[in-house]
């Protein structure tokens, strides 16, 4: 039997889109969950402290790899001080767990800032995990914690 290219082309269709599929289905919560990380991750851009407020729950522990803990007050602060502005951050490979009324987040973080007081630049290279809490309808931080790459 002689095999050309059309005989292989099927097979390798169906292998992709066996592939593609699962890649795909993301649930309504996945989704949700997925769209509040962004938020998150556009209002530590902007230090808006009222979008961060709004995102995150009550109860946040937000753990930095330097392994000072804040809770929701001191990060709200900290975070919107002024001190320093972000010249760029990325949140990559981003992976979304739905658990009931939790939802386990990990991704890689790089970011760029720079201190308002002298222009000094500095790196961040992250791992994070985040846990958000289904709380009222609405997908809140409950708490984050990162490990240095």
């Amino acid at each position: 039997m002689k095999i050309d290219r059309r005989h292989l082309a099927l097979p390798a269709l169906a292998l992709g889109l066996l592939i593609a599929v699962p890649a795909l289905a993301v649930s309504a919560e996945e989704a949700a969950v997925a769209k509040r990380v962004e938020a998150f991750r556009a209002a530590q851009i902007a230090q808006n402290a009222k979008a961060l407020g709004e995102l995150t729950a009550p109860e946040l522990s937000y753990s930095h790899s330097d392994a000072h803990v804040e809770d929701k007050a001191t990060f709200i602060k900290n975070a919107t001080s002024g001190k320093s502005k972000t010249l760029s951050l990325q949140y990559k490979d981003v992976t979304i767990r739905v658990v009931g009324d939790v939802a386990i987040v990990r991704f890689h973080w790089i970011g760029e800032s720079e201190a308002v007081a002298d222009g000094t630049k500095s790196s961040t290279n992250l791992h994070i995990l985040m846990n958000w809490q289904k709380q009222g309808g609405t997908w809140k931080l409950l708490s984050r914690a990162s490990t240095k790459l």
